[in-house]
């Protein structure tokens, strides 16, 4: 069920690793050359491979070597890539709507989204929703949305946060580099609060929720002041910051506090959402209800797309033409996502997420076991990261990550890494992906770490 056939390409893309040169081979060599002397200086590199096509949980590069993707775009191809419903809705698209722009002249797709998105995100009270291009998007109108129906200016974030690589989102994430140097000044009014991590809280493990609301919430209160917050903005589990997942009661408190003072919760779910962490959205896990809701990477199977969903009294409170843009909520994107969501829906990715998350976790724990070097084993469902130390101590171990990336990829499994630290693998499987896949992936992993010196 989950090791796809390709239906819509001559030639199907076997669902197996299979290595047929040195990575890079030369044709991904050459073409890195052109990629060096056509594109801009400031774009990063993972992995040293051009990529030609791709289905399911497979990449294929321009030397024939089939990879296996444990990343899925930075969790964008949850249902897989190039899945075969999200490319027949895109080809059928194309075919009728390319563009007209939703506030000029409005067409079904967008519409038909913005009743799913409603539907399938928590909360029982009436909620409307807007389309956008990315998820700093997102999260950009997310915060110009709160502060237009608060009137207040305050923007409450967290350490080891991202949000994106707008003006405002710099503001908003955490890291300075590679993220932030150099391109300030950046925007005011912005708030940041320290973020419980477990794995290097010198707190009570079993007093960390509370200790961290508190501190927090007087901080608030005293530096900031509660009636100068339009909104308290969170990852329910960070992504770029490395997979920090909060204790359990951190986020419940955090929104009744927000709740409490007319405070708007936002959850910016766009790395956690849609099936990624065994929920529709990480934060079903302890039933917070967030007052907005950001979304992006997996709703589209690959295609750009982002939402901001929330109360329909905050999202109706902007003024006519105050939202919108011209390629928000495109109609071959909207396409796409129409039949990602079915896929998630119909082959029940979230429980698919939920058994990756079992294999995966017992499987990193294991090598917890055998390898000092691994510090902490954390995440939810199929978002799971590993963070790197220095054995017998907390000290960030860059070069291991390095070292166990490099030897991944040497034998065709790309993983990415994270973490404020530069220490973090971590684990974004499509959740199509077969068993026997996942097995290979994580018995290369275990290769690489046997291999460290």
């Amino acid at each position: 069920m989950y090791s796809q056939t390709d239906k819509t390409n001559k030639t199907p893309i076997a669902q197996e690793r299979r290595v047929l040169t040195a990575i890079p081979g030369p044709k991904s060599q050459e073409a890195l050359l052109r990629r060096a002397a056509a594109t801009s200086a400031g774009l990063g590199l993972t992995f040293p491979v051009v990529i030609e096509s791709s289905h399911g949980a497979i990449l294929k590069d321009l030397d024939g070597n089939s990879l296996i993707d444990f990343g899925s775009g930075i969790g964008v191809v949850n249902v897989g890539n190039t899945n075969d419903r999200v490319v027949q809705r895109v080809i059928e698209q194309v075919q009728n709507i390319t563009h007209t722009c939703f506030t000029v002249a409005p067409y079904m797709g967008y519409i038909e989204v913005c009743e799913l998105l409603n539907e399938l995100t928590p909360g029982k009270f009436k909620k409307k929703s807007l389309l956008v291009n990315s998820g700093a998007e997102a999260v950009e109108n997310a915060v110009k949305i709160a502060r237009h129906f608060t009137k207040r200016p305050a923007i409450v974030v967290f350490e080891h946060a991202y949000h994106g690589r707008t003006n405002l989102t710099m503001s908003l994430t955490a890291k300075n580099m590679p993220y932030k140097d150099g391109f300030g000044p950046f925007a005011g009014e912005v708030f940041r609060m320290p973020m419980p991590y477990p794995f290097r809280s010198q707190t009570n493990p079993a007093t960390l929720a509370q200790d961290s609301f508190e501190e927090i919430s007087h901080r608030i209160e005293k530096e900031i002041g509660v009636n100068n917050v339009a909104a308290i903005l969170i990852e329910p589990i960070q992504g770029e910051g490395g997979f920090i997942v909060p204790p359990k009661g951190f986020l419940p408190a955090l929104s009744e506090f927000a709740t409490k003072h007319g405070i708007i919760f936002i959850a910016d779910e766009v790395q956690s959402g849609f099936c990624r962490t065994g929920d529709w959205f990480a934060v079903n896990d302890e039933g917070v209800v967030p007052d907005m809701i950001t979304t992006a990477k997996g709703i589209a199977g690959g295609l750009p797309l982002a939402a901001v969903t929330g109360r329909a009294d905050i999202m109706d409170s902007v003024h006519v033409s105050g939202l919108g843009g011209t390629f928000g909520g495109n109609p071959v994107s909207c396409a796409a996502a129409l039949g990602a969501i079915e896929v998630m829906k119909e082959e029940k990715l979230a429980d698919r997420a939920k058994h990756i998350g079992k294999i995966m976790g017992d499987a990193l724990h294991a090598m917890k076991e055998k390898y000092p070097v691994i510090g902490d084993v954390r995440g939810r469902g199929a978002m799971q990261a590993i963070e790197l130390v220095m054995p017998g101590t907390k000290e960030p171990n860059t070069q291991a990550m390095l070292d166990v990336i490099k030897y991944c990829t040497s034998k065709g499994v790309l993983v990415l890494t994270a973490g404020t630290y530069v220490n973090v693998i971590r684990f974004l499987p499509p959740l199509v992906m077969s068993d026997e896949l996942l097995h290979d992936a994580l018995g290369v992993l275990d290769e690489a770490f046997a291999s460290l010196k």
